[in-house]
């Protein structure tokens, strides 16, 4: 039996996180320019969701750090919404209800923090979490919304909470 934690990043999980999101991008030959691959913040994570009304949860399994996701105000989204961002799981923690337990999470945390939709963007090579979302409810969209730089995504998804 797995024993499966969810819990705030800490300053501490900062490399081994940086390492699952660069590791799955570039097994999804998704690690191309203008993705988180390479964000600065991708190794920073613990500091750029100190912004206010933002979160970032990880996920262990067995005491080792498996994947995370979070919330964020990306720069241009309506005040309403937030992005769930920077979901990403280790292979070995695929198919234990890992992603579901983070997504229920981080909406979860935005609609205490007010939020009224999630967004996201995301890759044709993710369609693995593609499938995810859409079981969640999120809705494709015709283009980008807001800021977020990641001119490397071509899929975007809204989610009314």
């Amino acid at each position: 039996m797995n024993e499966i934690i969810i819990r705030p990043i800490s300053s501490t999980d900062n490399p081994a996180i940086a390492v699952i999101i660069r590791n799955t991008l570039t097994e999804f030959n998704a690690n191309h320019p203008g993705t988180v691959y390479y964000d600065k913040s991708t190794d920073a994570l613990y500091e750029l969701f100190q912004v206010p009304n933002s979160m970032y949860n990880v996920a262990e399994v067995n005491g080792v750090l498996a994947g995370g996701a979070g919330i964020f105000p990306s720069d241009g989204l309506p005040e309403d919404t937030c992005e769930l961002v920077k979901m990403y799981l280790v292979p070995e923690a695929r198919g234990l209800g890992l992603g579901k337990l983070l997504i229920e999470k981080a909406m979860e945390f935005a609609r205490t923090a007010g939020y009224k939709k999630i967004y996201l963007e995301t890759m044709p090579e993710l369609r693995q979490a593609v499938r995810v979302y859409e079981k969640f409810g999120f809705r494709y969209l015709d283009g980008p919304v807001g800021n977020t730089g990641h001119f490397g995504c071509d899929i975007w998804m809204l989610k009314d909470l």
